[in-house]
């Protein structure tokens, strides 16, 4: 038995409604569009309320006859079938019956638009799937009922945000908080449909501080998705647990820990097994299936806040040659950015910088040290780099040991690894705010970044065969 995806008797009432209370009316248009309803001359009734509302026009029986009437959509009959339809005194309900049955209508359109796509328009499989996906998501989260906006409507919902922002307590953060003061005052958080591009050579410590990230953002019970195609979900929480425990990841690596370290590790499994984390780490995944994950996930869990991406380099053919790769790497780009506006969210994406930056006296990263660095710089509404200038000393001190031994030289160097290093994120680029670069302390035995000047305070940890003690006093952060 096929059952009816409409009730004319229900879009009588709400329209019998609006015309008696025309207060409903906003009730309605928060919830509904023209093409919600079922019976053509209700939607060109609804259409022409919307019509009037926006021009401050009364909607009543006399005016929206004159409305219609004018456009040759007037249907005396129907108008006296609405008129005659006792007036509700709460619509919601309704209204809510109203969109459940338009979306029901779509679905079943949709399986019509699937056989088109799939026998006319001859895709192939992932980029149909794609397609399915987008679609399906736009019906659940109803974007499709989006239209052009006005100026007025614009001003109205900026100042709100403005509100909105100022009762947060003039802190700065108006996205996502990082967890990392100086790049929280930079950039006032992540914001929502940004792409975010972290770059770095290898080493440097980009997948470690997109995971110290992470950490900051569990820790304020808000969702990360993680895609990661060069590292497993357990070599992430690795990290995880290192950052959140002190304790260096190589002894939680083979279980070499005493009973505080056990009992802190057992605290930091629960936390991160509560937390709203979620990782792919799928070394195949293209731009497609990124799409068709992404969208699920974030429709299973609107929690989510942040995604992450490790690293874009890795989802195109490393096998095309140069040209083809580049285009790969522009349509991926370009992907990401459309998805971070679609979901509503920030995405913060990984990528490896060119090795010619090596070759350079001055080896602070720049954007044209991006590889394919045209779309991504391009698409990115930030561009930062992580840059430890102790990395390179660290190399050029073995290389020239190295040089010695060959030559049959003694070489004393007075380098020697810390425990900490100085470590700088740069922003080269900000679409909508200031660039520079903030001052950081990586802790190498944690994986761990920390704000300079912010203090913590932990036990003495070794590393390697010498005691350190990493203790900080505490001091408050300057205001913005």
């Amino acid at each position: 038995m096929e059952i009816e995806l409409h009730n004319l008797n229900i879009e009588r009432s709400v329209l019998s409604s609006i015309i008696f209370e025309p207060s409903y009316y906003s009730d309605a248009a928060e919830r509904l569009t023209s093409r919600d309803f079922y019976l053509p001359a209700h939607q060109a009734i609804f259409a022409a309320m919307s019509e009037m509302s926006a021009e401050q026009i009364p909607i009543d029986e006399e005016f929206l006859r004159k409305r219609l009437i004018k456009a040759s959509r007037y249907d005396e009959e129907i108008m006296l079938d609405i008129l005659g339809t006792t007036p509700l005194s709460n619509t919601y309900a309704y209204i809510d019956e109203i969109k459940e049955l338009a979306l029901k209508r779509e679905i079943i359109k949709l399986t019509t638009e699937i056989k088109q796509v799939v026998y006319e328009e001859q895709l192939d499989a992932a980029e149909a799937i794609d397609r399915v996906q987008k679609r399906l998501f736009e019906l659940g989260n109803d974007t499709s009922s989006k239209q052009f906006r006005s100026g007025e409507d614009i001003v109205a919902s900026t100042l709100e945000r403005i509100k909105a922002n100022k009762e947060r307590g003039n802190n700065g953060v108006i996205g996502l908080d990082t967890g990392f003061y100086g790049l929280n005052r930079m950039t006032n958080g992540f914001h929502a449909g940004d792409m975010i591009v972290l770059g770095a050579r290898p080493s440097m410590g980009k997948t470690a501080f997109a995971m110290n990230v992470t950490a900051n953002v569990l820790q304020k019970e808000e969702g990360v998705a993680i895609f990661s195609l060069e590292m497993s979900a357990e070599d992430l929480m690795l990290r995880l647990l290192s950052i959140k425990t002190s304790v260096p990841m190589s002894k939680i690596k083979v279980g070499d820990l005493n009973d505080d370290e056990w009992a802190r590790l057992s605290d930091a499994a629960d936390f991160f097994a509560q937390s709203k984390l979620y990782v792919d780490d799928d070394s195949s995944v293209n731009i497609n299936k990124l799409r068709s994950r992404l969208r699920h996930i974030k429709m299973q869990r609107p929690e989510i806040k942040l995604a992450i991406i490790d690293y874009i380099g890795l989802m195109a053919d490393q096998n095309r040659v140069e040209a083809n790769r580049q285009q790969q790497i522009s349509d991926i780009s370009r992907g990401i950015k459309i998805l971070a506006r679609e979901l509503e969210i920030p995405i913060l994406v990984l990528c490896q910088l060119n090795r010619g930056l090596e070759s350079r006296d001055e080896k602070r990263p720049k954007l044209a040290d991006i590889r394919e660095s045209g779309s991504i710089e391009q698409d990115a509404d930030i561009v930062m780099f992580v840059h430890r200038e102790d990395v390179y000393t660290a190399k050029e001190e073995k290389e020239r040991k190295k040089q010695a031994q060959k030559s049959g030289k003694e070489y004393r160097s007075e380098f020697r690894e810390k425990p900490e290093e100085e470590a700088e994120i740069i922003i080269e680029k900000h679409r909508n705010g200031e660039t520079g670069t903030i001052k950081m302390i990586f802790q190498k035995a944690f994986t761990r970044f920390i704000d300079e000047g912010f203090q913590i305070s932990v036990e003495p940890r070794y590393y390697r065969d010498t005691k350190i003690e990493i203790e900080y006093k505490s001091a408050d952060m300057p205001p913005i």
